[in-house]
């Protein structure tokens, strides 16, 4: 039976994220290996990852708590963007549902999300609402353009860092937009907020722990949605007197209004629309597609199953054109409640679309009951989530990692907090780049050892090259060859790139020149081995320098290959594959053969 406390096991050493649920009911069978497995997983709770399915209660219920979560929070978007909240709640729904029968990872759950809100802003104040649906659904089109040409997987580049803190700055972000609530409160109004926000959060951590799970709670129910339901009855049922002050869902605004209808948006369709909506519309999709594939990345290490990144972006494209032709903001993945959700046991798609539906049903006729829960209960709940998505150990492994490291997590922290997610991943991509590189190029070494010729008696200096030679580390290695070449007196030089691999143009440049210089016009003869036939073949100057054996290495270079170039390459390696006949081989390798076998005078 699996532990109690369904754990994020993601971003390495993160503590467990537990948002009061108590052991995940079953776990369903998957196709293909689980992504990752902290080494905290034992394996029993991998092999009950694989185990019976998930029930329809539990999935129903994990439903209706994100949407309960999701409400004021769709709501308080809709006043950043400027937009109607039944706008913002009619996105959550068409969104929530979109995602939830098409994506990949049933566990994420979408809706309109402030970091799309924060864009359309500026827009909806210069053009008004119908730009906006025009922007959703352009962006809409780029994110499907995306799937369709599988850009989902540059995810990948993102390190791991730069996950950490993207989920440090949104907690800080959710944190902050939780605390707004208590913003111009005073006396009685001020005292029930708190007082409830407290009692939310206790029964969150009371019924969610490990003690209550084995003894009293059921397991079905996720203790977030108990404890919205008994802070609301106990707010207008047992002691409304006490709480009359209490800031409630409708006071936030009204929910009730009908289903969405079908609306093209009212905008002249010419090339001056397209100027202003395209650089709002890019926008979107960018910071929607990044949040969405981070907060994939989360749950997909959560729940043990990897999910397609492509699939998901299509799911986004889709949700948002739908939202564009339905009067909508649009938006992308929420980390808060994708969280909330894989806390609660959603791990179907159910969950999602039960979460969609409750929107609707509260927009169409439940409003009533929904505008007097009270915000507080809401935001002890999210403020619960917050203690729990940080990741709390990333201040203490700061002295114990590289200081690169270091510093990419507290970059993206603090530049999603100020600007945006797409800016402050793009910074730490950046940042993670430049010091891997510099890192890199500081690798690249250079030393000289003395063979001897088995056709002659001279001796034959080989240089033993070391590390990786790429655009930043070629100054490193011509200063490193041209250090010994110097002070070089043999009459014959070989360039081992053994120990070496050659990455890009400005390597094979770099091997160009080096062998120019050592040649010292005729005075040294030099020769390359170890290289392999890409490099070979995209070599200009020393190409008929090199020397063709059976145990050079064979990887491609990241540099343009002329139609010609990929020709030779082929060549090679079929010929290195198969045999040495030199029937087979090019004219500049049969001359690389003739020097290496012929007597030297």
């Amino acid at each position: 039976e699996r532990p109690a406390g369904s754990a994020f096991r993601s971003l390495g050493p993160r503590a467990g994220i537990s948002l009061g649920r108590t052991e995940t009911p079953g776990w369903r069978k998957v196709a293909g290996s689980p992504r990752s497995v902290s080494a905290s997983a034992s394996s029993s709770e991998v092999a009950d990852a694989t185990a019976a399915p998930y029930p329809i209660l539990g999935q129903i219920l994990a439903g209706v708590t994100v949407s309960l979560a999701m409400v004021p929070e769709s709501l308080a978007f809709t006043f950043v963007a400027g937009v109607s909240p039944i706008c913002g709640l009619h996105a959550a729904a068409l969104m929530g549902l979109s995602t939830a029968i098409l994506g990949a990872q049933p566990g994420v759950i979408s809706g309109a999300a402030g970091a799309t809100a924060v864009v359309f802003a500026p827009l909806v104040a210069s053009h008004g609402p119908e730009y906006l649906f025009a922007a959703v659904l352009m962006a809409g089109v780029i994110q499907l353009v995306c799937g369709a040409a599988r850009l989902g997987k540059l995810i990948r580049l993102v390190p791991n860092t730069c996950m950490i803190g993207f989920v440090n700055g949104l907690a800080i972000v959710i944190g902050g937009a939780q605390l707004a609530s208590f913003r111009n409160l005073a006396g009685a109004a001020l005292y029930a907020q708190v007082a409830l926000t407290a009692i939310t959060a206790l029964l969150i951590k009371a019924l969610g722990s490990k003690k209550a799970a084995e003894t009293f709670w059921p397991r079905q129910i996720p203790a977030p949605l108990a404890a919205i339901v008994l802070v609301t009855i106990l707010a207008n049922v047992v002691a409304p007197g006490a709480f009359a002050a209490a800031k409630t869902v409708g006071d936030v605004a009204a929910v009730s209004g009908a289903l969405p209808a079908f609306h093209l948006p009212s905008v002249p369709f010419n090339f001056h629309t397209l100027t202003v909506v395209a650089p709002f519309a890019a926008s979107v999709a960018a910071v929607g597609l990044i949040e969405t594939l981070l907060t994939q990345q989360l749950v997909d290490e959560t729940t043990l199953r990897r999910t397609s990144t492509h699939k998901e972006v299509v799911a986004q494209g889709v949700g948002n054109v739908v939202c564009g032709l339905f009067a909508s903001m649009g938006g992308c993945a929420m980390i808060g409640q994708s969280v909330i959700n894989v806390q609660a046991g959603g791990r179907t798609r159910i969950a999602g679309i039960t979460c969609g539906l409750a929107i609707l049903t509260y927009v169409t006729f439940g409003a009533s009951i929904i505008e007097r829960v009270p915000i507080a209960a809401l935001v002890g709940t999210m403020l619960c989530l917050v203690v729990d998505i940080f990741d709390w150990s990333s201040f203490g492994r700061a002295s114990k990692i590289p200081k690169t490291d270091a510093s990419v997590i507290a970059l993206v922290t603090v530049v999603t907090v100020l600007t945006n997610l797409a800016v402050a991943v793009f910074a730490g991509v950046v940042v993670s780049a430049l010091g891997f590189a510099w890192k890199s190029a500081k690798r690249v070494d250079a030393e000289r050892r003395v063979e001897r010729d088995p056709l002659d008696t001279a001796d034959v200096a080989v240089y033993d090259l070391r590390g990786p030679l790429f655009f930043g580390s070629t100054r490193a290695f011509a200063d490193a060859v041209d250090a010994l070449a110097e002070r070089e007196t043999a009459k014959r030089v070989v360039l081992d790139f053994a120990n070496a691999k050659v990455w890009d143009s400005s390597a094979l440049v770099a091997v160009d020149d080096a062998a120019t210089k050592i040649k010292r016009g005729g005075e040294v003869s030099v020769t390359l081995r170890g290289l392999s036939p890409d490099c070979a073949t995209l070599l200009r100057k020393a190409k008929d320098l090199v020397e063709v054996s059976l145990d050079d290495p064979t990887y491609a270079v990241a540099a343009d290959y002329s139609d010609a170039n990929l020709e030779v390459a082929s060549v090679i390696k079929k010929s290195f594959a198969l045999s040495m006949d030199t029937e087979t081989l090019e004219p500049w390798q049969k001359e690389a053969l003739r020097r290496q076998t012929a007597p030297r005078e």
